[in-house]
């Protein structure tokens, strides 16, 4: 099935990375003079100087609570928060809601959200029917897959949620290509199928998103003669990354750029290192720079065996905020990244939360070779004066530490 959805996905590597830091500091010169939420949080920047992966780096993470925040407080002016550079009118078609809420402007650019290079890399073509089975109301879902899939030349059927009865008798009739949505409704449509003897030999291939995917429910969908793929997006960001036949982690989009940092910083880690996905989009009307999505993943080393030469992730590996209460108190990951920063010598660092409830122990675990007592001292004592609870202290040789992204992690027992 290997072929490409555009000569953007064949590029070098050194090609596609010069392109786009060519477009970067325009972007952020965009989004600083349009955006009002941008102009102040990137005033004190000069868009121009903005021309690496450096200095990307050295912008501030907008994390979605932030985001959240924002849009709360200027709920009265502007449902946006400032962030999206148009407003109501024929420059914004339809505008959706995420949990929260979080308000999504959709613009009018061909394939917005940019979904039709996943769709495409997951069989489908031109002139085929897609049952599309994302919500079509409040959240983005649906509407960020069709126009994906029109941009592809497909014709879609919009499904949504539930009525898996309707869902079954509306495939048997229109036969169409494939499916888009959950994983979890289209296993639910399949048996709904077997239970009515009604057979689906039309629905062949689906791309689905939203939930995981396990090898397990992959290979069940390939004995019922359903090649599925997934892809990883977001409302705020649209197509992130997406799988190929290679099944060998998820190849990044061509029209963002993601750095994964250390969950509570914005500091890029080292290549293959587990930590929170921070993308900047190349989208005009909603340019977010430097957004924290709160997911973690970490980068495949190598290009995709299927020819694509853009970099890969391992997919969602969990959820970078990992804020958790200690004997009253909030613990979050900018807290623990705080007391490394104090110590060169402190490679890396992870709080361990045991005991029972009620009784909470802290333990500060740092990667270092220092193996002085004086350090771990040192560390208990900076640990107490940033979140104000007590901590115990060990040193550990480096690499030690598990490569999972986890800075807080809650062993508590709740039994």
């Amino acid at each position: 099935m290997t072929s490409f959805y555009d000569t953007l996905e064949t590029r070098a590597a050194a090609e596609r990375e010069a392109d786009l830091l060519q477009a970067l500091p325009a972007q952020v010169a965009h989004a600083r003079s349009q955006s009002a939420a941008f102009a102040e949080i990137l005033a004190e920047i000069n868009p121009a100087e903005i021309t690496s992966r450096a200095a990307l780096a050295r912008l501030p993470v907008t994390r979605k609570h932030e985001l959240h925040e924002r849009q709360q407080a200027q709920r009265s002016q502007n449902a946006f928060g400032g962030f999206a550079t148009i407003g109501y009118g024929a420059r914004m078609p339809r505008v959706f809601a995420s949990p929260g809420p979080i308000y999504e402007p959709e613009g009018i650019r061909r394939d917005y959200w940019r979904m039709a290079r996943a769709l495409y890399a997951a069989g489908f073509r031109a002139g085929e029917l897609i049952h599309n089975c994302f919500s079509y109301h409040f959240v983005p879902a649906g509407s960020m897959m069709e126009s994906g899939a029109h941009a592809l030349g497909c014709t879609v059927f919009p499904g949504g949620t539930g009525q898996t009865e309707q869902q079954v008798q509306a495939m048997a009739e229109l036969r169409p290509a494939g499916y888009i949505g959950t994983p979890s409704f289209l296993k639910l449509i399949v048996e709904k199928a077997r239970e009515m003897q009604v057979p689906l030999p039309s629905v062949t291939k689906a791309l689905l998103s939203a939930e995981a995917f396990p090898p397990s429910l992959r290979d069940w969908f390939a004995q019922q003669g359903i090649t599925g793929y997934q892809c990883y997006g977001t409302a705020d960001l649209g197509l992130i990354a997406y799988e190929t036949e290679a099944r060998e982690g998820l190849v990044l989009d061509e029209h963002v750029i993601v750095e994964i940092v250390r969950p509570g910083t914005g500091d890029p880690v080292p290549e293959g290192e587990v930590g929170e996905l921070v993308v900047t989009t190349l989208n005009t009307d909603y340019p977010l720079i430097r957004f924290g999505t709160g997911d973690l993943s970490a980068i495949l080393p190598g290009p995709c065996p299927t020819g694509r030469t853009n970099t890969r992730i391992k997919g969602w590996m969990g959820r970078a905020d990992q804020t958790t209460k200690v004997r009253g108190m909030f613990v979050h990951p900018g807290q623990v990244a705080a007391i490394a920063s104090r110590f060169p010598q402190v490679l890396r660092a992870r709080l361990v939360v045991r005991g029972e409830m009620a009784n909470d122990q802290m333990v500060l675990q740092v990667e270092t070779t220092e193996t002085s007592g004086g350090l771990a001292t040192q560390l208990a004592e900076v640990a107490r004066e940033i979140t104000k609870l007590r901590s115990e202290v060990q040193l550990l040789a480096p690499g030690s530490l598990p490569n999972d992204g986890k800075v807080i992690e809650d062993a508590r027992s709740y039994r």
